[in-house]
């Protein structure tokens, strides 16, 4: 079985601190990458963004611009949501990896993390997706895995896909189980269900309820 630490890279060292900007700027230029890890002494101390490199003067060292460095790093225990997580609020396409001890031991790339997601159940099996919506205080992962498995149904994976001020959506994969019956124990449990489903009867009779107002309305 694949793990995720699987896709630690090691193909480019780290940047030291104490290297030529020229440097760091040819390393950008025949690397398509956003950002590369910086050490100093062996010690990860912070990533540099190819964009601010660009305007660096070239005669200096990365040790000049530290102030620019961005600290967001993976620990090697992390699982790969909580990977993707860092990689969507850092807007990277490579991320450090630290272990328990800090100590750097390689990094992540955005693409070989998708293909890690592409291999999961929650893509690669059949299902049924559904999205419901509910206000955060109120919300509960524990309790919507409980409305899906009390209709016999598996879910494959949950996750929460949009947070607001009030309101919280959760995607869910769903193997097995009605998915009618499903959605309509959502609802009972006051939840909004966002994403649309050909097997839901309540929005198929209030659709065909409206087609036959509007037929006769139209007489």
């Amino acid at each position: 079985m694949t793990m995720i630490t699987d896709y630690i890279n090691a193909d480019f060292r780290p940047l030291d601190a104490s290297e030529n900007i020229a440097e760091v700027q040819d390393f950008f230029a025949d690397n398509n990458f956003s950002h590369f890890p910086v050490i100093e002494d062996g010690i990860y101390i912070g990533s540099i963004a190819a964009e601010d490199v660009e305007a660096f003067d070239s005669d200096k060292t990365l040790s000049h611009y530290r102030y620019t460095l961005e600290g967001f790093f993976a620990r090697k225990n992390m699982i790969w949501m909580d990977v993707l997580e860092v990689f969507a609020r850092n807007h990277s396409d490579v991320i450090p990896v630290l272990d328990e001890e800090n100590k750097y031991v390689g990094y992540y790339e955005i693409s070989d993390i998708i293909k890690f997601f592409n291999e999961t159940p929650f893509l690669k099996e059949q299902g049924g997706i559904i999205i419901v919506e509910k206000n955060v205080v109120d919300y509960s992962m524990g309790q919507i895995i409980q409305i899906v498995e009390s209709n016999n149904g598996k879910v494959l994976g949950a996750f929460v896909s949009n947070s607001e001020v009030d309101t919280i959506q959760v995607t869910v994969k769903i193997a097995l189980g009605s998915m009618n019956e499903i959605i309509q124990t959502f609802r009972r449990y006051e939840y909004e269900i966002i994403s649309e489903h050909q097997e839901d009867i309540y929005l198929n009779d209030l659709k065909e309820r409206s087609d036959y107002l509007d037929k006769y309305l139209n007489i």
